[in-house]
């Protein structure tokens, strides 16, 4: 919000301070292209992290034991650009179902 006399007021100092390097660039993508992270409980898992591009999951993870949400968002970032560039799809939260042959 402009002050009176026309000037910008600076940022208070309970603002957001933004760093001169993007940071999470690939998730930042991601939601300028329509996509969505969340990040939250999926019972049974205490914290996961997703990321959607709108028609598919591009990464799913869990949060490690004793890992911050700053790495949890980290490696979110890296598995968004892994599936944008390799075509990877990462996934911590479904299990695989073993096949069993039947002879």
């Amino acid at each position: 919000m402009a002050s009176r006399n026309g000037k910008r007021r600076g940022a208070s100092q309970g603002g957001v301070a933004r760093s001169a390097a993007a940071p999470l660039p690939h998730i930042a993508r991601l939601i300028d292209d329509g996509g969505q992270i969340t990040v939250g409980q999926l019972a049974p898992i205490e914290c996961a992290a997703v990321a959607t591009d709108g028609h598919r999951s591009l990464a799913m993870l869990r949060r490690r034991p004793g890992e911050t949400l700053t790495e949890l968002l980290d490696r979110l970032d890296l598995a968004v650009a892994l599936a944008y560039v390799e075509d990877v799809f990462t996934d911590e939260i479904n299990v695989p179902v073993p096949t069993s042959r039947r002879r």
